[in-house]
């Protein structure tokens, strides 16, 4: 796996790119050998040290963040939460091809006593109309609704977008790629 290590708002010494290399490198046997990571190690005044994670890996794009008062944890936390991400998918990954049949999905008891290793499955469909709106006008009816997320046709160029609130409170928009 090649590990780039980004200092923005900081210097980062060789020991801290070094750490984080090493670290990164050992997701190498959850994920194909031309994978890609991208550590990026920022200061924000002073007190928090974030770090943040972008690893391509064929199709696959997993990003995360973690912030702590010293780097070193923020590395490991972010180091730890990737891994989770990745194992996980894999492992998923592993089961779907060998899976014969229903018997060898996780029991009721077995996914009670491990919550966090649940397989999501989808309770509820939802449909309904997409009306033509403009961005602005989506994020309104997203508010009005409160809701995480509002899923519209855009009236400007037909197609399908998401506008969804981010973690700073901000709002974002997703939009297909043409």
């Amino acid at each position: 796996m090649q590990v780039t290590v980004i200092g923005r708002h900081l210097e980062a010494t060789d020991a801290l790119k070094q750490y984080a290399t090493e670290r990164f490198q050992r997701l190498e046997k959850y994920l194909p050998r031309n994978s890609q990571a991208t550590i990026t190690l920022a200061v924000v005044k002073k007190v928090h040290h974030i770090a943040e994670a972008m690893i391509k890996a064929g199709g696959l794009l997993v990003q995360a963040t973690e912030e702590t008062e010293e780097m070193y944890s923020s590395i490991d936390l972010l180091y730890e939460k990737l891994e989770r991400r990745v194992r996980k998918y894999k492992e998923r990954l592993t089961d779907h091809k060998h899976q014969t049949g229903v018997s060898e999905m996780l029991t009721v008891a077995q996914a009670a006593a491990h919550p966090e290793d649940r397989i999501p499955q989808i309770i509820r469909t939802k449909r309904f109309d997409l009306k033509p709106m403009l961005a602005e006008e989506a994020v309104m009816q997203m508010e009005l609704l409160d809701k995480p997320f509002f899923i519209f046709a855009n009236a400007t160029s037909g197609q399908v977008n998401v506008i969804y609130r981010r973690n700073d409170g901000n709002v974002g928009l997703i939009e297909p790629a043409r």
